[in-house]
């Protein structure tokens, strides 16, 4: 995703983590499957079941990897076989890198909450 003349870069970042959507699940757990190497649809579901305990229905994720590639965050890889591995772009990972830090600073605001006022480690 190349922004257009007379806009940062970082727009176009900001642009497609608000481009997630209703997808930013999907979208983040394949975006953080992909930052570990090349996967195929089916190694995708099985490694974001693996670290994630969540089975993306197929139609869920096709759309998201359909969408995550129209948005230049990641990219279909050259396959011998009718497998179409995927790998992350370097757009895709600054990308990712701001959903998680959005995600952590949340995370830490709500444990800090439930600690203080809940008194749960």
């Amino acid at each position: 995703m190349v922004p257009p003349p007379g806009r940062p870069a970082d727009a176009a970042k900001d642009e497609a983590l608000a481009g997630f959507g209703r997808y930013a699940g999907p979208a983040t757990f394949i975006l953080s499957s992909l930052a570990g190497g090349e996967k195929h649809g089916y190694a995708l579901t099985k490694d974001i079941e693996a670290f994630a305990g969540v089975r993306l229905p197929p139609g869920t994720l096709y759309e998201a990897l359909a969408r995550l590639e129209g948005q230049g965050l990641i990219e279909a890889v050259p396959s011998e076989d009718r497998r179409k591995p995927y790998r992350l772009t370097a757009l895709g990972a600054t990308v990712l890198r701001r959903q998680l830090d959005a995600q952590l600073k949340v995370a830490n605001l709500g444990l800090r909450r439930l600690s203080g006022t809940w008194g749960v480690a």
